[in-house]
């Protein structure tokens, strides 16, 4: 199964507080072991929500609101994309993981849906459709 795996952001991360040369050290240990274990499948640090804007949808309306946004603990800080047996063997590495913060912090862990959760909505052209688009994008990079 896949699993998206998100480093909630904190009031240091939203500040652009970077992290030390030993966190960026130890965290590149840990990619490594996920990567030598063919469970990491790409992952990113994101830039503070002040850099980034939300586009809100309203039927055929968008309304582009422009960052910092309030509520720190629902922004996300980085995140993974992982392939994993089930949910527990994704809790364990991410109780591996070294603190993503300098102080308390929150690594949230949700399964990404696959092909057979969405039934008989997705039909096979529609399918098809999907599996074209991730063979363009994984080719690109």
């Amino acid at each position: 199964m896949r699993v998206m795996v998100l480093v909630k952001a904190t009031k240091d991360s939203e500040a652009s507080v970077m992290p030390s040369t030993e966190l960026l050290e130890a965290m590149g240990k840990f990619n490594e072991e996920l990567v030598n274990a063919g469970v990491m499948l790409a992952g990113e640090g994101l830039k503070p929500s002040a850099q980034g804007k939300r586009v809100a949808f309203d039927g055929p309306s968008r309304t582009v609101i422009d960052g910092p946004f309030a509520e720190t603990r629902e922004l996300v800080a980085g995140f993974w994309l992982w392939e994993v047996k089930d949910l527990a063997e994704a809790v364990e590495w991410v109780k591996r993981c070294p603190n993503p913060m300098l102080g308390p912090s929150e690594i949230e862990i949700r399964p990404v849906f696959e092909a057979a959760d969405f039934g008989d909505a997705l039909t096979p052209e529609v399918a098809e459709l999907h599996d074209r688009n991730r063979e363009k994008a994984a080719s690109r990079r």
